[in-house]
């Protein structure tokens, strides 16, 4: 079905109050925030005026900006800033670690340790390595035993042959 020249927005119609609706306080129409804001300032402003002076200036320093005044959030994530004065620090008091860096350090004695261990030959690994080096040099010394053998052997040779 043709609307006629301009299209619909899909965000609908727009509803309009008559002005019976906004005297008798009916309108469908949601308050604003500043609106809302006016209704928090009236409010404290109804008390007398001797009180309201000392109030004032409390109200003042305790007034926040935006949303915060009007939503009250316990956020578990907000981290509030501490400043320590210079004083007040304590210098004897170690910092415990986080647990990765914990990690971290057990690791590196860990692998201080194993290594230690591994020039005194006290590990199967340094075992089963000096077990290899000892076999090939058994093995080294025995092929240059057999060169040696062999090579006079043939001057032998040689020597007989000149005879």
């Amino acid at each position: 079905m043709g609307r006629g020249k301009y299209k619909s927005k899909p965000t609908g119609r727009r509803q309009f109050s008559t002005p019976e609706d906004l005297l008798a306080g009916t309108s469908n129409r949601p308050r604003t925030f500043r609106q809302k804001e006016a209704e928090h300032e009236e409010e404290p402003k109804e008390v007398s005026e001797d009180e309201s002076g000392e109030e004032s200036e409390e109200e003042e320093a305790t007034k926040s900006k935006g949303t915060q005044g009007i939503i009250e959030i316990e956020n578990p994530n907000l981290v509030k800033p501490k400043s320590l004065k210079a004083r007040d620090v304590d210098v004897g008091k170690t910092t415990e670690l986080s647990r990765r860096e914990r990690e971290e350090l057990e690791k590196q004695r860990a692998h201080e340790r194993y290594m230690r261990l591994q020039e005194q030959g006290k590990t199967e690994q340094s075992k089963k390595d000096l077990e290899r080096l000892a076999l090939i040099r058994q093995q080294r010394a025995e092929a240059a035993k057999k060169r040696e053998e062999e090579k006079a052997a043939k001057e032998q040779k040689k020597a007989e042959a000149r005879k």
